[in-house]
């Protein structure tokens, strides 16, 4: 299966996005404007934007950019690359279990006050 590695993503070729569109999809991703999406693909912000349109009906007339983000993601169209690689060598770090107290924890407050001001007040 051929894949698109940007920057620390991998976007997956013949999922449903053409090859510009996953390009897109792994920009916005990054958190990219259209504007400096375009400046990295040499093409116009409103270029991109259509792509972008595109990519979001292809996957189910997602609304906002950022669903289009995650239903990739979802979908495993595009992963970071850390994860990618983390879910390839099945990395399982220990896990250490939390120590609760046995007891709540309690506070004791105390107000001490002097006789003679007691006295003065009185």
């Amino acid at each position: 299966m051929d894949t698109i590695q940007i920057d620390g993503w991998q976007g997956r070729l013949g999922q449903g996005l053409a090859p510009r569109q996953l390009m897109a999809t792994i920009y916005a991703a990054k958190d990219m404007t259209a504007k400096e999406i375009a400046r990295r693909m040499d093409c116009s912000p409103s270029t991109i934007k259509k792509q972008l349109d595109t990519a979001r009906f292809k996957l189910g007339m997602q609304r906002t950019t950022r669903g289009l983000c995650l239903e990739a993601m979802r979908r495993g169209i595009i992963a970071p690359l850390v994860l990618a690689l983390l879910v390839g060598a099945e990395h399982n770090p220990q896990v250490r279990p939390i120590r609760r107290p046995e007891a709540p924890r309690s506070q004791t407050v105390a107000r001490i006050q002097r006789l003679e001001e007691a006295g003065l007040t009185a």
